[in-house]
């Protein structure tokens, strides 16, 4: 069975299947700020949709992290990153630079979840 939270006629915003939690990119909304500040306000809604979807930052198996000018901002996001994650149960991550889909987006994280 699968089931779909926020669904939307382009894409469902998470999306569950045998205890799986797949969840769309998130982007700030607030995109006038520096990759910190968007990126705080991702995690910030991440945290909501984890709720949502009965998951947490310690279950968390995957994040796939885009941005914008990785050159400029991995350290920075970095520093914002690594205070956010579980020490203990850190996610298998990749993170590479992506044109994106607005000129003032940062940022761009997708996570994927076991459901607890």
């Amino acid at each position: 069975m699968i089931d779909r939270k926020i669904v939307g006629t382009r894409m469902s915003k998470i999306v569950e299947h045998n205890g799986v939690i797949y969840f769309a990119g998130i982007v700030p909304t607030d995109k006038s700020g520096d990759v910190q500040e968007q990126t705080n306000e991702v995690l910030k809604i991440a945290h909501e949709l984890f709720e949502q979807a009965s998951t947490n930052k310690e279950s968390l198996l995957r994040a796939e992290i885009y941005l914008k000018d990785i050159d400029r901002d991995f350290k920075a996001f970095n520093e914002i990153w690594d205070y956010w994650v579980s020490k203990q149960n850190p996610p298998a991550r990749a993170c590479v630079q992506a044109g994106m889909s607005t000129p003032d987006t940062l940022v761009e994280i997708v996570f994927t979840a076991v459901k607890i």
